[in-house]
């Protein structure tokens, strides 16, 4: 019998299939790597967050496997009762330490990372200054925090600039809000500029930077690093689940910012601690990060090829500069017609849609891995190309 919910369900899942977004999960088998079996087809894997390949790496693999046996499966419990774990406070540390910080703090994901902080710093009476295209976590985190919100357009300093003048005189506290890369058009927020206009106002600044923590900068650090304003970054979001290859995310900045969250950060105090493996996982990661630099080397090598590529067929990938590589199409159903043939053809470059990208742009998002061939990079443009052309 079909009860309420089912039919609450059905109503709202047919308004989603009649403006073309709905979704399904595919299948994946296997350990994140460059060739997946995708829905039961081995494929060139382009869609996802491995960046660096770290994922299956041997040393990550059995540093996670050591932690596991020496110190089970599970924190067993949040980190203010009985899961706060000497690995957790190490791994901290490390991050601290690479990223040249006071201290940071682990949490389970980059949602729950930014949905805790923003709160913990904005209320009412405060003002969150947030660009366009922030991600979903950073708007979820402006609407719980009961804080004023002023969006600017994407990626402009003076929308920004302009924004800070009318909002800093009237607010108690404000709070810039950025992306250091963004996850959908994969360039990178004018940081050298945007940094010292929010310190001008008196601001504090957070930088969202789960795309370039591990990828950009000199070391790795991200792409406050790239930009040369590490110093000016307040609060530093990363996550452990994408160039770490591990799970969980972490916010880095001050000894003062990490006492707040252990005391006012809900998804933090009300959330079981990340699992021993994990941990481990990423600790090991974070070296190999340090101490093997071709692997972003070839990551962002990749990715310009991948553009390069692409441009010869007359493909803009604008505004992208980094590992992410948008291909805007436009049509939802057009869009999802050429991932599915690509799939078809061995490439795996998933379809996004609205409410991830603006109504409208629906596009491919292309994300090559550092150990990707050349073969395989110049084979996808090419099929890009062809699949376009008879869509």
């Amino acid at each position: 019998m079909t009860g309420p919910v089912d039919r609450a369900a059905e109503e709202i899942l047919g308004a989603i299939r009649d403006r073309g977004t709905y979704r399904r999960m595919r299948v994946l088998d296997g350990a994140q790597a460059p060739r997946m079996e995708v829905d039961g087809k081995d494929v060139w894997l382009f869609a996802g967050s491995n960046y660096l390949d770290l994922a299956r790496h041997p040393q990550v693999v059995e540093a996670a496997s050591r932690a596991a046996r020496e110190l089970g499966c599970a924190a067993g419990g949040s980190r203010l009762i009985t899961g706060n774990l000497a690995i957790h406070e190490a791994l901290e540390a490390e991050l601290a330490g690479f990223l040249g910080t006071e201290a940071a703090l682990a949490f389970n994901t980059g949602y729950m990372a930014n949905v805790g902080v923003i709160p913990a710093l904005a209320d009412e009476g405060d003002v969150v200054v947030s660009d366009s295209l922030n991600h979903a976590s950073i708007v979820d985190g402006c609407r719980l925090s009961r804080a004023g919100v002023r969006v600017f357009e994407h990626g402009n300093p003076d929308a920004l600039e302009e924004a800070l003048e009318d909002v800093a005189p009237r607010h108690r506290r404000v709070l810039v809000a950025l992306d250091g890369v963004y996850s959908m058009d994969g360039d990178v927020a004018p940081l050298e500029r945007m940094v010292p206009l929010a310190k001008r106002h008196g601001a504090i600044v957070l930088v969202d930077d789960a795309h370039g923590t591990g990828t950009l900068g000199a070391r790795g650090r991200g792409s406050h690093e790239l930009r040369g304003v590490s110093d000016g970054i307040d609060i530093l979001m990363g996550t452990l689940g994408k160039s770490l290859g591990s799970f969980g995310a972490f916010i880095a900045g001050s000894v003062a910012l990490r006492d707040l969250l252990v005391n006012t950060a809900r998804s933090f105090i009300f959330s079981c601690a990340l699992a021993p493996p994990q941990v481990a996982a990423a600790r090991e990661a974070l070296r190999l990060v340090e101490s093997e630099p071709w692997r972003r080397e070839r990551l962002q090598a990749n990715a310009e090829r991948l553009r390069q590529r692409l441009a010869g067929h007359g493909i803009a990938s604008e505004p992208s500069t980094t590992h992410i590589v948008p291909v805007v199409i436009g049509d939802n159903a057009r869009t999802m017609a050429v991932c599915e043939r690509l799939l078809e053809r061995g490439f795996y470059a998933q379809g996004i849609r609205h409410p991830s990208v603006p109504e409208g742009t629906a596009r491919l998002r292309i994300t090559p891995m550092a150990t990707h061939p050349v073969e395989a990079i110049d084979a996808l443009a090419n099929a890009v190309s062809e699949e376009l052309a008879a869509a």
